[in-house]
């Protein structure tokens, strides 16, 4: 019965001890679990910490290269604003320039044409001025011949048989076309068709 007694008592004594070993082997285990996963939550928070400072720094960057990117842009745009402004400005000269060119050889054509005009027309006044000259000769000169006709119609004629001398007499003027001679005794002839005197009488 003692041995009994003492073989329960030996049961319960190691059940009890084992017990209290599987306990602290549990809060042992137990620990370190939270310890891992405390430090993995440390580690984990670490990260976060290092991925958010990365993120942080990667925007600031991107913000930064978003900044120069706008200002790189605004001044690209402006040099080339710039550019086209200097281009319009010269190609507005260069209008100006044209026009103004035109606008003298314009000026230097119809000066030109405007001379051209007056030489012409101050030729054709020459002219003119000439035909009137030659129109008035004309009409002097018939005038002169109207007046010789009626003096010669005022004239008698007489038509002799005489030969014309064979040494010609002074020619003194001109009858109806043929040559008019003064005899030695001062009478005035002509020779006619027929190699005759005809003696002018007035």
């Amino acid at each position: 019965m003692k041995k009994l007694f003492l073989l329960c008592f030996l049961v319960v004594l190691s059940g009890n001890f084992y017990a209290q070993e599987t306990a602290t082997t549990t809060k042992a285990k137990s620990e370190a679990t939270a310890k891992k996963k405390k430090a993995t939550a440390d580690k984990a928070a670490a990260d976060a910490k290092k991925e958010s400072a990365k993120a942080k720094k990667s925007a600031d960057d991107a913000t930064a290269a978003a900044s120069k990117a706008k200002k790189e842009s605004a001044s690209a745009t402006k040099k080339t604003a710039d550019k086209e402004a200097a281009k319009a400005k010269k190609s507005a000269d260069d209008a100006t320039t044209a026009a103004s060119k035109a606008k003298k050889e314009s000026a230097s054509a119809a000066k030109k044409s405007a001379d051209k005009e007056a030489a012409k027309a101050k030729t054709s006044a020459d002219k003119a001025k000439s035909s009137a000259d030659k129109a008035k000769t004309s009409a002097d000169k018939a005038k002169k011949d109207a007046t010789a006709t009626k003096k010669s119609a005022t004239k008698t004629l007489k038509e002799t048989n005489e030969k014309a001398p064979s040494v010609p007499d002074k020619v003194t003027g001109e009858y109806n076309g043929k040559k008019v001679y003064t005899g030695p005794r001062g009478g005035r002839y002509y020779i006619n068709k027929n190699g005759n005197k005809t003696y002018i009488q007035d």
